[in-house]
């Protein structure tokens, strides 16, 4: 029996191709048969679901709505992530600070955060109190989920016809989500966040926690937040005994807390009132009779000297004071007193002098605002002065005012430059040549270009094109990569906010802040160790014990090469000897510092220290027009000449690295809360023992002493506190 041949491989293969191809055609043809049944099927079971004229108007806006529902669904949840985060750590006691401050010899000068009294409810509070404050914040609070799109409208309404804020639109829950949560940032982000933990804090509160916290919390001014803490600061009585006049001057301070202060701007304040009880009139509380009585004895707040409250330094002292809580400094300790270094005297001579000089040069140079920071080397801060008028402004300028430095920029490049040419000193040569980067080409102050000259002379004379050229050789002829060292340089200093990087950098087009500029030259008066400003020398707990002290958790930081700072420091005194600081000059004290004027006369400087303090002065306008040909070495330089004339007195010079010692002949004074002890026995019983004043006037006593000793050895009268020194002072910096 013969067998078949077998079937080639080849043959084999192709059989198979075919017989997939088939099948794959059947099947195809099959599916497309059965899904053209199903969508006829389909379609005929529809047409029993089609709808025309006004339903299927209706059907296809509700699809509609459901759609972009679902979309608006998910956006919304994208937005509340990052407001929801806010609530994850325990949000009800993170802000719940209580700190009182001193000053440098142990005198109380002022308090923040909250004073919370739990003993305190709402049901305490008189009736005429809530009722001024729904009328005044929220009148519809308890009809409404967080947020009144009634109330907004209504507001939006009158804001239009009266053509500015004349009316707020958040509610009470929305104000205080900003409370515990948020910051005063006027931005888009922070509206959505405080809509969303409006809503997440009536889900989680009752309407009366709600306001009782709100009560609590908001801020009533002068450093005092709640009512119960506004009525003991503004009316020396428990809250409970308030009058309806005084409920409604307090219930008006929740709008602008410091604008309508009563010990700020009594006028106001009480025009204020009068509008709270129209309020309460309108919103059905009360009747017209019955707060004529209210209208015709308006409340008077207890006397309060705000001269003697240094604000700008105690809003910056407590933020200090929050951040320190964050990275848990204090432990669980909530209840803090903080020694200080502010210097009250030298605090209120700065605002004065500040005051002065605009009101005597402000109108000739067009300057309506400065700021002044003083310090010690280690970054101590002694006194801050935010602006002409707190009642006016609170925005701190000399600690958040961002502006561009102009040539007291410089030191940095200099310093850069130093550091990376061990090579270049002092006394090398430059050139002043024209020098372009791109289409931008720098000018000198008389738009000349003055040729070879000493490192230390185009420092002292401001040139511009010297720096420009540093940041060409430091970065090895890439001037981009020069810039790159000179911001580092100048971040290890001290300078915190970011530089944007452009080619005016080295010559000052960057911004910074006072208080920043302060603690980086503070880097060149202590021989080049970092200066972080601080505000608490010590921390104690409400039972006394010292939980914090800031020379034992906060080790200085070597950042600046001794020979550098030497090299500097020589420069810089040479600035102030024979350049364009003669006016800030210390008789007898050996000073260091720059000018700085920027493009336009937009600002001006003056930062400069001896070996004992630093100090930055800036003046200016908010809105960035031009002042009247300021620079640096004119108004700037004679208010630091004023200011630091003050703040040397009852000090021992000490020399500055790298700058000729003066003779020291005045009394020691303090570095911290140990050295007081440790240098000045006598100081810190003197401090522990008698007020501030007493304090003060025993030290000119003895500067009165002095200087008749002095006298007898040298022949010459004896001087008064303030006397030949300062007057000679004045005269060498008179207006040209």
């Amino acid at each position: 029996m013969s067998q078949k041949p077998p079937i080639p491989l080849m043959t084999r293969i192709k059989r198979g191709a075919l017989w997939f191809d088939a099948w794959l055609n059947s099947t195809l043809y099959q599916s497309g048969r059965g899904l053209g049944g199903a969508w006829g099927w389909y379609s005929e079971k529809m047409k029993c679901l089609r709808f025309r004229g006004p339903l299927r108007g209706i059907l296809d806006l509700t699809s509609e709505a459901t759609t972009l529902g679902v979309a608006g669904g998910i956006v919304m949840l994208a937005l509340a992530l990052p407001a929801f985060r806010e609530t994850e750590d325990d949000w009800l006691k993170t802000q719940d600070l209580a700190v009182t401050f001193l000053d440098r010899y142990g005198q109380e000068v002022g308090r923040r955060g909250l004073h919370l009294d739990d003993s305190y409810k709402l049901e305490d509070f008189p009736d005429y109190m809530v009722k001024a404050a729904l009328a005044t914040e929220d009148r519809r609070f308890y009809d409404h989920w967080g947020i009144d799109p009634i109330g907004t409208l209504r507001a939006l309404v009158v804001n239009a016809q009266g053509g500015g804020v004349v009316q707020g639109g958040s509610s009470i829950t929305q104000q205080l989500a900003k409370n515990l949560f948020l910051t005063n940032e006027r931005s888009l982000e922070r509206k959505i966040k405080e809509a969303f933990l409006a809503v997440w804090l009536e889900f989680h509160l009752t309407k009366d926690e709600i306001l009782k916290l709100y009560l609590d919390r908001a801020y009533m001014g002068g450093g005092a937040h709640g009512v119960v803490a506004a009525a003991d600061y503004y009316f020396g009585k428990p809250a409970k005994e308030l009058t309806l006049a005084e409920s409604a001057m307090l219930a008006g301070l929740f709008k602008a807390p410091t604008k309508y202060a009563p010990h700020v701007n009594l006028p106001a304040a009480r025009a204020r009132a009068n509008e709270v009880l129209r309020n309460m009139v309108e919103a059905g509380f009360l009747t017209e009779g019955q707060i004529q009585t209210a209208r015709r004895n308006p409340a008077t707040p207890v006397n309060r000297q705000r001269e003697t409250t240094p604000d700008f330094y105690l809003d910056w002292a407590f933020d200090q004071v929050k951040a320190l809580a964050a990275e848990k400094k204090f432990g669980h300790e909530r209840v803090l007193i903080v020694k200080t270094p502010l210097d009250t005297a030298l605090q209120r001579h700065t605002e004065e002098t500040l005051e002065n000089m605009l009101r005597q040069h402000g109108r000739q140079y067009k300057a309506d605002q400065g700021a002044i920071v003083v310090m010690d080397v280690d970054g101590a801060v002694r006194t801050i002065v935010g602006g002409r008028d707190y009642g006016q402004s609170q925005f701190n300028r000399a600690t958040a005012g961002l502006r561009q430095p102009g040539s007291s920029f410089k030191p940095f490049v200099y310093a850069a430059a130093l550091t990376t040419n061990p090579k270049l000193r002092p006394n090398s040569t430059v050139v002043d040549r024209p020098i372009c980067l791109g289409n931008w080409c720098p000018q000198n102050y008389g738009r000349s270009f003055a040729g070879a000259m000493p490192l230390v002379s185009a420092l002292a004379r401001s040139i511009n094109s010297i720096p420009v050229q540093m940041s060409v050789e430091i970065g090895k002829g890439n001037a981009k990569a020069g810039r790159a060292v000179i911001v580092d340089t100048a971040k290890r200093m001290g300078l915190t906010h970011p530089l944007t990087d452009s080619s005016s950098l080295p010559i000052g087009a960057a911004e910074v802040t006072p208080i920043d500029m302060a603690a980086s030259y503070a880097v060149f008066a202590n021989g080049g160790k970092r200066a972080d400003p601080y505000a608490a020398w010590e921390v104690r707990n409400s039972s006394g014990e010292v939980i914090y002290r800031h020379d034992r958790d906060t080790p200085p930081k070597q950042v600046l090469d001794t020979r550098v700072v030497t090299d500097m420091n020589f420069m810089l005194n040479k600035v102030v000897e024979e350049g364009t600081g003669k006016r800030a000059a210390l008789e007898g004290i050996p000073t260091a510092g720059k000018t700085g004027t920027t493009n336009g006369y937009k600002d001006a400087w003056f930062v400069g220290f001896t070996g004992n303090l630093v100090a930055s002065v800036w003046y200016g306008n908010d809105d960035s027009r031009p002042m009247n040909e300021m620079t640096g070495g004119t108004l700037p330089a004679m208010t630091w000449h004023e200011v630091m004339s003050l703040a040397h007195q009852n000090l021992e010079i000490r020399p500055i690295p790298g700058a000729s010692p003066a003779n020291a002949f005045r009394v020691a004074s303090s570095k911290g809360p140990a050295a007081d002890q440790a240098q000045a026995p006598a100081q810190s019983f003197l401090a522990g023992t008698l007020s501030r004043k007493s304090y003060e006037v025993l030290g000119g006593i003895g500067t009165l002493f002095q200087s008749v000793d002095r006298s007898a050895t040298t022949g010459k009268a004896p001087e008064a506190p303030g006397g030949s020194a300062a007057v000679d002072g004045r005269r060498q910096v008179a207006m040209p």
